[in-house]
């Protein structure tokens, strides 16, 4: 859905050194509640988010009165904010306590446009079993939820696994303590036969395994969703046509778990092992982990240290309002945070640094964030900026997200974070909040592990979710 020419669109006091378009979402929805504020006849919405098991999550937002000469700007802040609470709680029905009309354009967007579409198949059909529907009411469901520890089990002789988009590492822990760990590089995004991931995923835990005396459980970490074990959705199975994934990998793990003797066995969504790694490092909770890598992962460990059933799928909520902001070559939005937070924003800034690549076939994200790390680590100023313009994504970035999230610690990881430059994206985050909101930087701290952390956390964290 399109940005309309009624929407506030704010440029932000530090701007992004390579992309002076950048209009964060953070900035447009406080100047649309300015607007709504200044119309004096503020319009209430009441929302509630229901998932497939029952729980249910409210949400409160506002729109300008219907004869309001900016009155189109309130289709685009609903579409924008819903899509924001789908992809980070997760829900298929939405109860809509609001003008009728604003729920029909909602539910039409579901129906007639392709994002819309993309977010009803995904976050509804796939992970919560139910096309998304829009139900237009004044009775909201009460809210319910849950949580639950995670992990932190750290006797015996245990495997820990994440399995990224761009390398699979896999290490060996005894008592806590990593004794083996090994990086392999893969390529499963575009892989039609879920052989070649079952292959590689045994291979990661046989090499682990031999570093053990006896493995007594395994605990993993990959993009996507997994429930209990299942296989929901992943980005990692994209190139998997959907009757082999309902056949083969839906239940990948289990038939993983039953080739090592079914152990005690857990796997999660990767976002969530980053948040676990960096509650266990620092010993504190309320924070949210973003890892920066060939997408966006994140997770959310809650102020008494569980986690939640919220889908925390950052990769896909609106971050830039700007219409003319890099397209998701998956869900087809724009400005969302895939773009932004990832290999990917590295791509996309290349050009605009003037970085040339080196001659002959175009070098794949990985290697060219190579080549800006490596250029980073000389000294180079453009590389330097990319960098800066990574930070200003990041600090706005945090700021929209703190207004759905409790946070007190914002702990940054993932492949584009190695090196000076991960130094260079935290300090903009936080220049960023000291100059456009301090009440946020007196609030939320950032934390950058070193690179033991980031090797062996993680793995801990991941070996740590099964109980024994």
């Amino acid at each position: 859905m399109a940005i309309t020419n009624a929407f506030p669109l704010v440029a932000p006091r530090v701007a992004a050194p390579l992309h002076p378009e950048f209009r964060p979402a953070v900035l447009a929805v406080r100047a649309f509640d300015d607007l709504v504020s200044r119309s004096g006849r503020p319009v209430p919405v009441r929302i509630a988010l229901e998932q497939s098991d029952g729980s249910v999550f409210h949400f409160d937002t506002r729109l300008l009165p219907a004869d309001h000469p900016q009155a189109a700007a309130n289709v685009t802040h609903l579409e924008r904010f819903v899509k924001f609470i789908l992809w980070s709680r997760g829900g298929w029905r939405i109860y809509l306590d609001g003008p009728a009309d604003a729920a029909a354009q909602l539910a039409a967007h579901y129906r007639e446009t392709a994002t819309g579409r993309f977010d009803s198949n995904f976050v509804g059909e796939r992970i919560f079993d139910h096309p998304i529907t829009v139900v237009h009411t004044t009775d909201l469901p009460l809210e319910r939820s849950t949580t639950r520890p995670l992990g932190r089990h750290l006797d015996g002789c245990r495997i820990g696994f994440d399995l990224g988009g761009s390398d699979r590492k896999v290490a060996s822990v005894i008592d806590g303590r990593v004794v083996f760990s090994e990086e392999t590089v893969w390529d499963p995004y575009h892989k039609p036969d879920p052989q070649y991931h079952y292959d590689g995923i045994m291979d990661s835990l046989a090499k682990a395994a031999a570093h053990l005396p006896r493995v007594d459980a395994i605990g993993g970490s990959a993009a996507g969703v997994y429930v209990n074990n299942r296989v929901k959705a992943g980005s990692l199975f994209r190139g998997v046509a959907p009757d082999v994934f309902e056949a083969r990998v839906k239940d990948l793990f289990f038939a993983i778990k039953h080739a090592w003797n079914d152990v005690p066995f857990e796997v999660v969504n990767d976002g969530e092992v980053t948040a676990l790694a960096g509650s266990m490092s620092l010993n504190q909770n309320a924070i949210l982990g973003i890892a920066l890598g060939t997408s966006t992962a994140a997770g959310y460990v809650t102020r008494d240290g569980n986690i939640t059933s919220w889908l925390d799928e950052l990769a896909f909520v609106p971050i830039d309002y700007d219409p003319g902001a890099p397209v998701d070559e998956w869900s087809g939005d724009y400005g969302v945070g895939s773009q932004y937070f990832s290999q990917q924003a590295v791509g996309h800034l290349i050009p605009r640094a003037g970085i040339e690549l080196p001659p002959g076939p175009e070098p794949g994200l990985p290697e060219r964030l190579k080549i800006v790390q490596a250029l980073r680590s000389q000294g180079d100023e453009r590389a330097t900026r990319i960098y800066q313009t990574l930070g200003v994504y990041l600090g706005y970035g945090v700021a929209h997200f703190a207004s759905f999230y409790d946070l007190r610690h914002v702990l940054v990881l993932g492949r584009v974070t190695s090196g000076p430059g991960g130094d260079d994206i935290v300090t903009g985050a936080r220049h960023v909040l000291e100059v456009e909101f301090p009440e946020l930087a007196a609030r939320i701290a950032f934390h950058v592990p070193d690179e033991h952390e980031k090797r062996h956390g993680q793995a801990i964290a991941a070996a740590s979710l099964p109980a024994i």
